[in-house]
């Protein structure tokens, strides 16, 4: 049986004390949210830290708060939390499919938004679906706060922008545009606890419901180190009356935009064909949905 290595434990009241912690730890500390990745690795000896400090009392990480055209996502609210909330499944579907695909209901119920975020594996669920969405996050340390695009978040497998200091508080989602529609899929060898072979979240937005597409984005998860964007797909979207043919099209740009490894879960050619495949699909559930948004 794998046991943790020892540890010292802090369980600050708010975020003031949680960074005066994080200050004084240096490089000796980590944050514990859910914990579903975190103490895996530290079991299995990958990780060391000589403290963890939990933010699971702070007020308001845990919390979707509706603001002036947005909502602001606490970073320690649960997985499951977004599948049970109607705003979510109503204004955010894509977000609400991909917490969805998460793992299993067990993981769903302890794992936390900003833990599948921060651990920036590149096939994680929730990140796709949240940067088609143009999704921001904060990041606050003893000396200040700061926002960026949670695209520009991730650097690498395992790798991204946070000082050792900083704790993510919020992932913030601006209200979609009206005639706008999401779409994400996962493609696994199980309905769950699955870790993606490839991953497609598309979204676009309509000048009117029968008119031209404003804006698309296709992201494409686990045929690259990180999350990225089919760049030329989406612009080929751009300005265009949405047809069957032109779907078909962009979904071929996809698939040669990418380049997946190969791997136990599956080759880099079958991979780059389940892009197509995939990107087909996302494409015209995001359309349909998108006609009927106002």
């Amino acid at each position: 049986m794998l046991l943790l290595p020892r540890f010292d434990y802090e369980e600050p009241k708010d975020l003031h004390e949680a960074c005066k912690i994080m200050a004084g730890l240096k490089d000796n500390g980590k944050i514990l949210a859910g914990g579903t990745d975190l103490l895996v690795n530290m079991k299995k000896g990958l990780i060391f830290p000589k403290c963890l400090v939990s933010i699971g009392k702070i007020p308001g990480l845990s919390e979707i708060e509706p603001q002036n055209g947005s909502i602001s996502i606490g970073s320690n609210l649960i997985v499951a939390k977004l599948t049970e909330f109607d705003l979510i499944k109503q204004r955010y579907s894509i977000l609400y499919e991909s917490a969805a695909s998460l793992g299993s209901p067990l993981i769903r119920n302890r794992a936390t938004i900003g833990g599948n975020i921060v651990t920036a594996r590149p096939a994680a669920d929730l990140p796709p679906s949240l940067i088609a969405l143009g999704a921001r996050i904060k990041l606050k340390n003893k000396k200040g706060e700061r926002e960026l695009k949670l695209e520009d978040f991730f650097k690498g497998p395992g790798e991204t922008v946070i000082k050792k200091d900083e704790i993510m508080t919020s992932i913030i989602i601006d209200e979609p545009p009206p005639f706008s529609g999401g779409n994400y899929i996962k493609l696994g060898h199980r309905r769950a606890l699955e870790i993606a072979i490839v991953a497609v979240a598309s979204f676009i937005t309509l000048d009117k419901p029968d008119g031209i597409i404003k804006d698309a984005k296709i992201l494409l998860s686990a045929v690259a180190p990180t999350v990225i964007h089919a760049v030329s797909a989406e612009g080929a979207l751009i300005g265009e009356k949405p047809t069957g043919k032109l779907i078909e099209k962009v979904a071929s740009l996809a698939s040669q935009e990418c380049s997946p490894i190969d791997d136990i879960r599956g080759g880099a050619q079958y991979r780059c064909a389940m892009v197509e495949v995939l990107t087909k699909r996302t494409l015209t559930a995001a359309l349909k949905q998108a006609k009927k948004s106002r």
